[in-house]
């Protein structure tokens, strides 16, 4: 398994917390698929929250962040 960070972003409301992007080469395993991973870190360091969504599912959960993100700005007006 090898891990290659994409990205970072502050987490909203947090003094120090951050989103880290990463994409994990054979993460369960020799011959698995990559995966992008999610992290989440509260303080900046230690990753509290993890998830890891398969290329090949990537695209269907953008999409729904997506909605779900225009939703909330609907809501909001």
């Amino acid at each position: 398994m090898a891990t290659t960070e994409l990205g970072t972003l502050p987490l909203s409301g947090t003094k120090k917390g951050i989103i880290s992007v990463s994409n994990v080469s054979e993460p369960y395993g020799k011959g698995t698929e990559d995966v992008v991973s999610i992290g989440i870190s509260l303080n900046g360091k230690d990753i509290e929250w993890k998830s890891h969504i398969p290329y090949a599912n990537l695209d269907d959960v953008i999409a729904i962040l997506q909605e779900a993100s225009a939703k909330k700005k609907e809501e909001q007006e």
